[in-house]
């Protein structure tokens, strides 16, 4: 790809990427999908999302002092996502903008989010949310869409500070207690209710009524994003009030969460 000029202002570089496409014809971007790159160092992140024969990219790398680097044009159809799915689509790449956030991820040591890193986040991703008119509860993490295969951007990503900022939907997790539990090999009616609110909310699980090891990946990557002061892929009853918290908060009261 040659140099383009950038979609957002506070970009202050372009690197093109050979991995793109085009987005089918017509498709809306009605979503934002935040990463963290999972590599030791920026070259090696930037290389990868950049180089022909990777079949990786985003449309834009966050690095950790705050900059700003755009890869694919947000016309284009960046291949970020991978195998996911969102509230019924199937098709992640082809409706969303991908950012990929300068971390080394859970592998090389998961250090914290700088402070000036977070804030160029945010406002990237108000910019976007502005001119593509994309709704702040489709801002979503890549394990929300790929709950079995990805963990990022992970339980240290302040998901609350960027919702104070209106990106991203949140409510405060309910607190931590003792009780009752559905966990691995539970099957009961529970499970079953447990499994339709998190597929209303958006996520793929099955809804079986049996708390299956695909049950267990959604409910940590729920974990997650939202109530990340324990991460155990056990629907605790810290976990439920918080997604009924979260339901509840949608527009509609719920009833959907597309679009």
């Amino acid at each position: 790809m040659k140099t383009f000029t950038p979609d957002s202002s506070i970009a202050s570089d372009v690197i093109p990427s050979a991995n793109y496409g085009d987005r089918p014809r017509g498709r809306q971007v009605d979503m934002i999908v935040l990463h963290y790159t999972g590599m030791p160092d920026v070259e090696s992140a930037v290389a990868r999302l950049c180089s022909p024969g990777t079949d990786v990219s985003a449309h834009y790398i966050v690095l950790e002092d705050g900059r700003i680097v755009q890869c694919v044009p947000e016309a284009k159809r960046a291949w970020h996502a991978g195998v996911s799915f969102w509230a019924g689509e199937e098709d992640v790449n082809s409706c969303s903008i991908g950012v990929e956030i300068v971390n080394s991820g859970h592998d090389w040591g998961y250090p914290d989010f700088p402070l000036r890193q977070i804030a160029a986040v945010i406002a990237l991703c108000r910019g976007i949310m502005l001119r593509l008119k994309i709704p702040s509860r489709r801002v979503l993490a890549h394990s929300d869409v790929a709950p079995s295969r990805k963990k990022d951007p992970g339980e240290k990503f302040p998901w609350h500070s960027l919702a104070n900022s209106g990106v991203g939907h949140w409510v405060q997790p309910a607190p931590i207690m003792h009780g009752e539990t559905l966990k691995l090999g539970t099957i009961s009616g529970n499970v079953e209710s447990f499994q339709q609110a998190l597929a209303r909310y958006g996520y793929g699980v099955p809804v079986s009524g049996r708390y299956d090891s695909a049950t267990m990946e959604v409910v940590t990557a729920f974990q997650r994003h939202f109530r990340p002061a324990r991460v155990d892929g056990i629907a605790d009853q810290s976990t439920l009030a918080t997604l009924h918290s979260l339901l509840a908060s949608l527009p509609g009261d719920g009833k959907a969460a597309a679009g």
